[in-house]
């Protein structure tokens, strides 16, 4: 156990039965095959942990220790993390009304950063060597810098129309990397029956515990920022939807240890594209479990997973908040992230415009009103993504 801090793990249990699972061991899916959530005790942390002095830190989201299953220092796989910023869409929206957390100035540009940096540090803590998963291209990258970064060995998998430069990055910081002729789920299954042989530990979207713990802290995070009074209303771009499970977890957490209100929950909104939607399919059925989606298309690549193994979890955080889910096709997503570049000045990623087209079709079919304060989520930098031909030419032979 390391000194400086104290670690409050307790155990881990079943997202769907809560069945008691062993902390200190590793662990894939619950013995039911659906995602493990870290319990702490929360009462020992309000006990020993002072928030003003948490937040007085300056190491990113490990700043959260205390609320974290990290037990000793040397296993955390620091690359600078900072706390990222909340930026005001002022010349859209006045009176600081929409408001985007920019995840795209964390290491490695997204904030994949932040669940893959929880899952290796795990990982290592836990004395596996050889980690693999699907990705659709930010996760793959982020993976491959923590894990190199600590001494890992990974191996990654995704759709051959992923983004060139997510591909070339993860190889370049020291994955092996496969392209395949298959969506993410397809992959998944691939990295699986690897798993299933021994090859490397299966570290997929939900189906070990950490992940969700890392992505928690954009939760944390946001709470902190906003003088502990959270928005109105969150929008979301969910694929696997790990950040929407983990940051209403991180608010359950926030409630107990008293450090926020229960009346001041925000609405949650999960948003995805209507070339793929399980969720919002599945929500506008009243389900709670999503059916797979057939011929997942959209250039958002990272909203295009046709299965989430954490769709109950999802459906339910987004019930349960008075939220809803929500589809935008792929020219308003386009459109959103040409608006906000040209009015703002900020480039998001799709996934990200997703989320402010989201925002603008909410506000016409009147499920949210302009004097809500809404927070958007652009999950990556702008800069990894291909954007539109230009520039015109000028012949300085002949000027004008």
């Amino acid at each position: 156990m390391d000194d400086e801090f104290a670690n409050f793990l307790t155990h881990l249990e079943c997202g769907l039965t809560s069945e008691y699972h062993q902390a200190g061991e590793v662990h894939g899916l619950s013995r039911a095959g659906k995602p493990l959530l870290a319990r702490y005790d929360l009462s020992a942390i309000k006990a020993n942990a002072d928030r003003d002095a948490i937040l007085a830190r300056t190491n990113g989201f490990w700043k959260w220790r205390e609320l974290l299953p990290v037990r000793e220092t040397k296993n955390i796989c620091a690359l600078g993390e900072v706390d990222t910023p909340l930026i005001a869409l002022n010349n859209l929206h006045k009176n600081g009304t929409v408001i985007v957390k920019d995840e795209g100035r964390l290491p490695t540009g997204s904030f994949k950063a932040r669940g893959l940096a929880l899952a290796v540090a795990m990982a290592s803590e836990l004395g596996l060597t050889h980690l693999a998963m699907p990705t659709n291209g930010n996760a793959g990258s982020a993976l491959s810098a923590y894990a190199s970064r600590i001494g890992l060995q990974t191996t990654v998998a995704c759709p051959d129309d992923t983004p060139a430069i997510n591909i070339e990055e993860t190889a370049l910081q020291g994955a092996k990397v496969y392209k395949a002729n298959g969506l993410i789920n397809a992959c998944g299954a691939w990295i699986k029956a690897g798993a299933d042989k021994g090859l490397w530990f299966d570290l997929s979207t939900l189906k070990e515990p950490y992940r969700i713990e890392g992505k928690k802290t954009m939760g944390l995070e946001l709470a902190a920022q906003m003088g502990w009074a959270l928005p109105d209303v969150i929008f979301y771009p969910t694929g696997g939807g790990t950040g929407l499970i983990g940051m209403w977890k991180a608010f359950a957490e926030l409630i107990e240890l008293g450090w926020l209100e229960k009346n001041d929950l925000p609405r949650m909104v999960a948003v995805q594209a209507s070339g793929c939607a399980p969720i919002v399919r599945a929500y506008d059925a009243g389900k709670r479990f999503a059916e797979p989606w057939e011929d997942a298309h959209t250039f958002a690549a990272g909203i295009r997973v046709p299965a989430a193994v954490g769709d109950f979890l999802i459906l339910d955080a987004v019930r349960a908040s008075g939220g809803f889910a929500i589809a935008v096709d792929d020219e308003a997503i386009e459109h959103a992230r040409q608006t906000v570049a040209q009015r703002e000045g900020l480039l998001l990623c799709p996934e990200g415009a997703a989320t402010y087209a989201a925002y603008m079709a909410a506000r016409q079919n009147g499920q949210v009103s302009a004097d809500e304060r809404a927070v958007l989520f652009n999950c990556a930098t702008g800069l990894k993504y291909p954007m539109p031909d230009a520039g015109e030419a000028l012949d300085l032979a002949n000027p004008a």
